[in-house]
């Protein structure tokens, strides 16, 4: 147990975690000349097409130092605010992480809230100074920064590049000796900590785990403490580039087990395996709770598939445990589910999962965070769709979600951001200069503002230069309306949203604007009316397509024209009563990028 280490690799986004790990696996020779490609750990498609992480992936390397031969668990994690809780797992299971900062761009938002995550699970940390053979790095302003934030020593920072591999070595040599050993007892009942699981078509469910304490033999029957249910592990092993089976794992080993469970609910992200005969006393204290910050329906396009897509969200929830997800219908979009996501990335890439791993094509309404709901009677309770707000006779106050924002960027582009973070209704608490040109600016805005387009928009102001983490405060009153809109008369209820009294006359016009553009026109005139209760606050006309009856009038007397034109009108009319109209999937869409 003394030879094995076990570290996750934290950064914030785009800083080189996985080109690293792509390094780190080549100076040990886990992977073969043929199996090397870019950003080799990771496997999903979608993260190769961006270029980000999305999910923690973990393998097992070899090293041998003199006579010494070690064995060293790396855990690749993403880097973007949307996908923390997978960071948090992976440092659960961890006793080291090496903390990569860009030699470029210096210390980000998330580069600081990853790092606090470690701190608070006692890890040890290893500065590393990453792109250092880019023209444009500046490593000593970096080690500066560095030194300032963790209070190492100038020493302590490594200076290494992940493509060329400059430095690599010596990031292993000091794995092994600053990152400790670990901790437990092999003659302990078995105690193992679940962080991550997938679903396998063939196999079944693979839970990965971190053994704490104890042994685990292939064919054990093994308990899972929170279901309290009891499998036979039919496999066990090592994850390498692919899974290798062994006969056992030890303490501080991190491996996987096959034992043929098929329903997605018998497992739980978090979770301590122990044996059946031999329990251990208690489950090892899993990891923060997930707590979703935006909330969005998710519909099946034909309402025959809504059993489908309840079986393709739970696979998916297997592999992302920050999903949350409750049955709801809609009267526009019949059966579906009420999602809960960490945020607007991590919904675009669950939808996107849902399309190419499961086949499913859905439609998503529009996002929007929780609020509380407080009524005359003094009763309160939690509003997760605009149609859950209660009548507002019976209103007294809403309160909505605050966050604190991070915003770290460079001080040219700081009049910008204030002007964006106040059209957001942000309160700025603090600014410090960390460099001469880099400034930290910290606000306290509604969570509500950001979850639309505040990320796409820091990022173009700023050039991409900004960096952005957030975490929640607490709630605040606040003056809401519900803003319906209208077809003909008829609420479409997946368009209606919760939205600040100061910013519903705009968005309401806004959106008008926009459905007419996507709404086809039909045989009779539409109209588009966005309303506050009974009171309408803007309007659009989508114009009827006209066939000209008159065309075979040549000559004659006008009344003729005005008889076929009257005639016209009528079946207008009716047509008007009975037809319905036809929300594209491209509106749905349309409104979560009105600019």
């Amino acid at each position: 147990m003394k030879n094995i280490r076990n570290f996750c690799i934290i950064a914030h986004i785009d800083h080189g975690k996985s080109t690293l790990a792509d390094r780190l696996l080549d100076v040990t020779n886990t992977i073969t000349d043929r199996e090397k490609q870019a950003q080799v750990l990771d496997d999903m498609d979608l993260e190769r097409e961006r270029g980000i992480t999305i999910k923690s992936h973990a393998i097992q390397m070899d090293y041998k130092r003199g006579n010494e031969e070690y064995t060293l668990n790396l855990i690749d994690t993403p880097g973007h605010v949307d996908f923390s809780y997978e960071v948090s797992r992976s440092i659960a299971a961890c006793e080291g992480a090496l903390l990569i900062v860009d030699a470029t761009q210096g210390i980000q938002a998330q580069t600081i809230s990853n790092l606090y995550l470690a701190i608070e699970n006692d890890l040890e940390i290893i500065p590393i100074l990453n792109k250092i053979d880019l023209p444009n790095a500046n490593p000593e302003d970096v080690k500066d920064q560095i030194v300032d934030l963790l209070g190492c020593g100038i020493d302590d920072i490594l200076a290494a590049s992940g493509k060329t591999g400059e430095g690599v070595p010596e990031i292993l040599e000091a794995i092994v000796d600053r990152v400790p050993a670990p901790e437990g007892n092999a003659k302990e009942p078995l105690q193992a900590l679940i962080f991550d699981s997938e679903y396998n078509s063939f196999r079944g469910i693979i839970a990965y785990i971190r053994v704490m304490n104890g042994e685990i033999k292939k064919g054990d029957i093994v308990k899972f403490v929170n279901t309290g249910k009891e499998y036979q592990a039919d496999e066990i092993g090592v994850l390498r580039l692919e899974q290798e089976p062994r006969k056992s794992l030890r303490t501080g080993d991190v491996g996987y087990i096959i034992s043929g469970i098929k329903t997605s609910t018998e497992v739980k992200v978090g979770d301590t395996v122990t044996h059946r005969d031999n329990p251990c006393a208690e489950g090892i204290d899993g990891f923060s709770e997930v707590k979703p910050m935006v909330f969005a329906g998710v519909y099946p396009i034909d309402s025959e598939d809504y059993e489908d897509l309840r079986a393709s969200m739970e696979k998916l929830k297997l592999n992302d445990a920050s999903l949350t997800f409750e049955p709801e219908s809609s009267m526009a979009l019949g059966f579906g589910f009420r999602c809960g996501f960490l945020g607007l990335l991590h919904m675009e890439i669950i939808q996107e999962r849902l399309d190419r791993e499961f086949n499913m094509n859905v439609i998503t309404t529009v996002p929007n965070v929780s609020y509380v709901a407080h009524t005359n009677k003094g009763d309160k309770f939690e509003m997760h769709n605009p149609s859950d707000m209660p009548d507002p006779n019976s209103l007294d106050f809403i309160e909505e979600p605050y966050i604190k924002a991070q915003i770290i960027t460079k001080s040219e582009y700081t009049g910008t951001l204030m002007n964006l973070c106040m059209s957001k209704r942000g309160v700025m608490t603090n600014q410090q200069y960390l460099t001469s040109d880099r400034v930290e600016l910290t606000y306290e805005m509604p969570l509500g503002e950001i979850v639309f387009d505040f990320y796409d928009k820091l990022k173009s102001i700023s050039k991409g230069y900004a960096s952005f983490d957030y975490f929640l405060i607490g709630v605040r009153p606040a003056k809401l309306v519900k803003l319906d809109i209208l077809l003909n008369g008829e609420g479409v209820d997946a368009l209606s949203t919760l939205i600040h009294f100061d910013n519903a006359q705009t968005f309401g016009r806004r959106m008008c604007e926009k459905l007419k553009e996507l709404i086809p026109r039909q045989q009779f005139d539409i109209a588009i009316q966005g309303a506050i209760g009974a009171k309408i606050i803007s309007r659009e006309t989508v114009k009827a397509v006209r066939k000209d009856v008159t065309a075979k009038c040549y000559g004659g007397d006008i009344t003729r024209k005005r008889k076929l034109l009257e005639k016209q009108k009528k079946g207008k009319k009716k047509m008007k009563q009975i037809g319905n109209v036809e929300v594209p999937q491209k509106a749905f869409l349309a409104v979560l990028k009105l600019d």
